[in-house]
């Protein structure tokens, strides 16, 4: 039977000090097909690929390619195979050129120098393979996130990588970038190459993929085949539990009498004009296409970025933070859309994380107050369901969802009053992103105010009370629950600004 397979994981396990992260899980993966990987946040997705490529080593259980055995991997062993990942972060050096990136280690040389043009060559052929116009000579460092990542997929193919794993490859690149990563996977296929595609994007599984494997708490679950399979059943199996619902129901309460935050022909950070309002207990859905300048008006609010004109008034009074630290301050917080780099510190603890923003506040001649810090920390841990070990884990060690509510509970402990979310779902699975709607709700329900940034239509449309749509840096229009509706969103969002 192992004939049949390019790649077979047979009854991998691995262990870590108090944590079983994969238990038993097998993979068989055929030559030339697209296998989709798919699990919530913490489910061992990333440790099951770890397992390919000799990163994480299994406790036990067996790892087949082209039918040779090996109890476990290592880096140059899986290439040396023809296994290839493709990360969400990649690996590329910025002030070097495409050519210099895709012989990373491993440049041509001519007798003892690098020979650059050989390497300009050979990496201008893989480019044209793969149907991608990139200049060999182009530094990294200018060229967009998708180009980046082609380059990643050309280093692998130029490898002659027989296996591709792309982990969430869609997660960093626009619209347009990624149907140019789906014609390319595509005809990766063609070319006989087997991929195992890894997304939160249930969208992208069906139309990439032709099976579906589906793992939960480091287990494995079951293997589909895609068109016999249907999104309920795959959400029924990644979360343990049916789904009726997307969006959890929210009781009404918007109070129109209070302003929390009102803007009043704001310019800055490349926006221009901005007026809008948010009252207590509502949710302001902030819409338009990647460019639009939401992201930006987020950091103008939350000091990160100068305001040059206009008025800011937060519960009536006016304002003006030069450093998110004022902001912080005056009870407004900023969830980003990327906590990696910016919302987290990955290498300290979930307490030292959540307390944060308050140390100055439980701190006496610089000593802090130990006991306050953690009862802190166990308190909003406790409240929004952080899934870990102890407080004292390390928030690298977290899955995505569990990082953004660290995020969330470091806001709550310094008791923000305006909470913005950028993306608060990106790459979150279907039953995190639920959790992370719920704590939304719960955020309102209580009187504070949110304003949420969202690329996603049916997230816009089904967390929102209104949504007020931005195009080319200004606002294009607002419109109320009753009159929602995703060709009216995608039209503002599209027309060119007054």
């Amino acid at each position: 039977m192992s004939e049949d397979f390019v790649l077979e994981l047979e009854h991998i396990r691995k262990e870590y000090p108090g944590v079983v992260a994969l238990n038993d899980v097998t993979l068989q993966l055929r030559r030339g097909e697209i296998l989709g990987l798919i699990g919530e946040n913490g489910a061992g997705k990333s440790t099951l690929i770890k397992c390919c490529s000799g990163a994480v080593v299994p406790t036990s259980g067996k790892i087949k390619i082209n039918g040779k055995v090996f109890d476990h991997m290592t880096p140059q062993l899986a290439a040396e195979n023809g296994i290839a990942i493709i990360y969400q972060e990649f690996n590329n050096v910025k002030e070097l050129s495409a050519a210099e990136n895709m012989f990373l280690g491993r440049p041509i040389r001519k007798g003892i120098t690098i020979d650059k043009k050989a390497m300009e060559a050979e990496a201008a052929k893989a480019f044209e393979q793969l149907r991608i116009k990139i200049n060999p000579r182009e530094l990294v460092k200018n060229l967009s996130v998708g180009y980046q990542q082609m380059i990643e997929i050309a280093k692998a193919i130029q490898q002659n990588a027989q296996v591709l794993i792309m982990d969430e490859p869609s997660a960093p690149l626009t619209n347009n970038e990624v149907e140019s990563m789906f014609k390319v996977v595509e005809l990766l296929k063609e070319r006989g190459v087997s991929i195992i595609y890894i997304s939160h994007r249930l969208e992208e599984i069906f139309r990439l993929t032709d099976r579906i494997e589906v793992i939960r708490d480091g287990e494995y679950v079951d293997t589909l085949i895609t068109p016999e399979a249907t999104v309920d059943q795959l959400i029924r199996m990644m979360v343990g539990r049916e789904m009726t619902q997307k969006y959890p129901e929210r009781k009404p309460c918007v109070d129109k009498s209070k302003v929390v935050l009102e803007l009043k022909n704001v310019c800055g950070n490349g926006d221009k004009d901005m007026s809008l309002k948010i009252h207590a207990g509502e949710v302001l859905g902030l819409g338009g296409l990647v460019g639009a300048g939401r992201t930006e008006l987020a950091q103008v609010i939350f000091g990160a970025k100068a305001k040059e004109s206009g008025t800011i008034l937060l519960n009536g009074k006016e304002i003006n933070p030069k450093s998110p630290r004022e902001a912080i301050d005056l009870g407004i917080a900023l969830v980003p859309e990327d906590r990696k780099r910016h919302g987290a510190l990955l290498g300290i603890s979930i307490k030292n994380n959540i307390n944060m923003p308050i140390y100055e506040h439980i701190s006496k001649a610089s000593v802090i107050d130990r006991g306050t810090e953690k009862k802190t920390a166990e308190k909003f841990k406790d409240e929004i369901q952080i899934k870990c070990p102890s407080i004292n884990q390390l928030v690298k060690n977290l899955s995505g969802g569990n990082q953004q509510k660290v995020i969330l509970g470091k806001w709550l402990a310094a008791d923000s009053q305006l909470i913005i979310f950028d993306e608060p779902t990106r790459g979150i699975d279907v039953g995190a992103k639920y959790e992370i709607y719920k704590l939304i709700n719960a955020l309102v329900e209580e009187g504070r105010s949110v304003l949420m940034i969202s690329s996603e239509m049916e997230e816009l449309i089904g967390m929102s009370d209104r949504i007020i749509v931005l195009a080319e840096h200004r606002m294009t229009g607002e419109l109320d629950k009753k009159d929602f509706d995703a060709d009216a969103i995608l039209a503002l969002a599209s027309a060119v600004a007054d």
